[in-house]
């Protein structure tokens, strides 16, 4: 069996070039690394005032948050707090879990776990995006341009 340290454990560069300033974290995922198949968990390291990525929420997925150091902020449909080392929670499937997690004036160590599932669904809320994730593709559409069933058929 292999093992990873979340607490201590190497990050891989996450941010590129295109990554937007908000949103520069590096990551590990450690799916693979340790063997799963059903459950994979993401192990990130924010800077001060960066973020994992866009307010958004699983159709296909739960999602657990751990917190591992520092003091992010968690915006959800109730409102943004703040969490502290210690803390878990549960991103329910559906618009019940939607979250945003942004590293406060410190830096943050956090892991994501979740469920797997063959074709992952996640909506984006604040711009109307849907990301769908099937066979190692991932697309992104606008919510709000809408085809008609039959567009496009013979």
């Amino acid at each position: 069996m292999e093992t990873f340290n979340i607490f201590t454990g190497a990050m891989d560069e996450h941010a590129s070039e295109e990554t937007p300033e908000g949103y520069r974290c590096n990551a590990v995922s450690l799916g693979k690394r340790i063997g799963a198949r059903r459950m994979g968990m993401t192990v990130y390291e924010l800077p001060p005032g960066q973020a994992i990525c866009p307010y958004h929420f699983e159709w296909t997925d739960e999602e657990w948050l751990f917190v591992l150091a520092g003091t992010p902020t968690l915006r959800t449909p109730d409102g943004e707090h703040t969490l502290e080392p210690g803390d878990v929670v549960c991103f329910p499937a559906g618009p019940a879990g939607a979250h945003l997690v942004r590293a406060g004036d410190a830096p943050a160590r956090v892991a994501i776990s979740s469920t797997k599932n063959e074709v992952g669904i996640a909506e984006y809320p604040d711009s109307d995006k849907v990301g769908v994730w099937a066979n190692g593709t991932h697309y992104m559409l606008r919510r709000s341009e809408h085809l008609d069933y039959w567009d496009g058929e013979r």
